[in-house]
């Protein structure tokens, strides 16, 4: 089977974790990019990148990169894609993009000209002078950066962390891919306790007790490419057999805990949903109140930030309560605490041991590490 190139776009911060993602697979030529990163692999990876990727957007594949200043240019190199080898006679093809610091700057043009190109690749190639688009969606993105074009097919369709689990939530909700970064990045695996006592509708600790199993965070969901006839449906179900081949069946002790109730109830269905309801628990709890016991262990959180859920002075009051709880938690735990507050140090009453930059959606976010141990 011949090579293909993918592109995988992931939050600002975490092009480092996908790519480890990513060579754990065993894919080839991992670059890491600002925001996303690139490998190569057949058509038969396109599965297993879409269902085991934890921290990754969406899994794109890579068809031409060229240069283009003017219209004719952009026209003339998109249509030079073999696009009838992907898009069938009746296939959709919707065109969406992004335009940055390139000298073809309006992006409602540069989709209309994308699109004419595409179909007029098509129409030559099927004999037809209007194309029907009555069947599945190819979904076609453009980026250009610097006049560089570079044209993918999205084989994903909602992004990667739309798990399917969390089909209802509470305010301000945390990406599941983010959720998967906090939880990596704290060395979690299942063998020690894991606390979130900010749990809100559940999303860390259950993205903790998908990676103390091994569960492919994609496997109770659909992806455009499983209606594409590029791939067959023979490499989906391998690709689902080999991740539940590779899952974990243990006892773990992960805990989560609210103090609004209804966040609690919450949480308890995605779990449900996500299939982990017998390795965590969440119980209606004041942060402020939290104890914890054993030598090592996880805690990690994303507490309400100021902005949004709580007034700035509440916000406030609340790192400070949580920092005299810190001082409580046994020197060998791993604490890791997402925040966009500025003075949340200042309040929690410690330097974090390191930070790092991260982005909540749009916010920009620091993930501070403390341990004393």
């Amino acid at each position: 089977m011949s090579m293909v190139r993918f592109a995988v776009p992931c939050l600002f911060g975490l092009e480092g974790l996908v790519g480890d993602e990513i060579r754990r697979l065993g894919l080839g030529e991992v670059q890491a990019e600002t925001g996303r990163v690139l490998c190569t692999g057949t058509l038969n990876d396109l599965p297993r990148l879409n269902l085991n990727l934890r921290c990754g957007e969406r899994v794109l594949l890579l068809l031409r990169r060229f240069t283009a200043r003017d219209f004719e240019a952009l026209f003339e190199g998109v249509k030079s894609v073999a696009w009838e080898d992907y898009i069938p006679q009746n296939g959709q093809f919707p065109v969406k993009g992004h335009s940055l610091n390139s000298q073809l700057h309006s992006v409602p043009a540069c989709q209309s000209i994308v699109k004419k190109a595409v179909a007029s690749r098509l129409g030559a190639h099927y004999g037809l002078a209007s194309l029907p688009e009555t069947g599945e969606k190819y979904q076609v993105q453009f980026a250009m950066i610097h006049d560089e074009v570079t044209v993918y097919l999205d084989t994903s369709g909602p992004g990667l962390h739309k798990r399917g689990y969390r089909a209802v939530g509470v305010e301000a909700p945390l990406r599941e891919t983010l959720a998967a970064a906090m939880v990596t990045l704290a060395r979690y695996r299942g063998k020690d306790p894991f606390r979130d006592p900010f749990c809100g509708s559940g999303t860390i600790p259950i993205e903790a007790a998908l990676i103390a199993k091994n569960r492919a965070p994609g496997l109770d969901r659909r992806f455009d490419a499983q209606r594409w006839g590029i791939v067959p449906a023979r490499a989906w179900m391998d690709a689902a057999e080999e991740a539940m081949d590779q899952e974990f069946h243990s006892r773990y002790d992960i805990w989560g805990g609210d103090i609004n109730p209804k966040a609690v109830t919450i949480a308890r269905g995605n779990a449900k949903k996500a299939g982990v309801e017998d390795v965590v628990r969440f119980e209606t709890a004041d942060a402020k109140n939290l104890k914890v016991s054993g030598e090592y262990g996880r805690l990690v959180t994303n507490p309400p930030y100021g902005e949004r859920l709580l007034e700035k002075e509440e916000a406030e009051e609340l790192y400070r309560s949580f920092g005299a709880v810190y001082r409580d938690i046994p020197p060998k735990w791993r604490v890791l605490v997402l925040t966009s507050h500025p003075q949340f140090e200042r309040c929690f009453g410690r330097k974090a041991d390191k930070k790092r930059k991260l982005y909540n959606g749009m916010l920009k976010c620091e993930l501070c590490f403390f341990q004393r141990g």
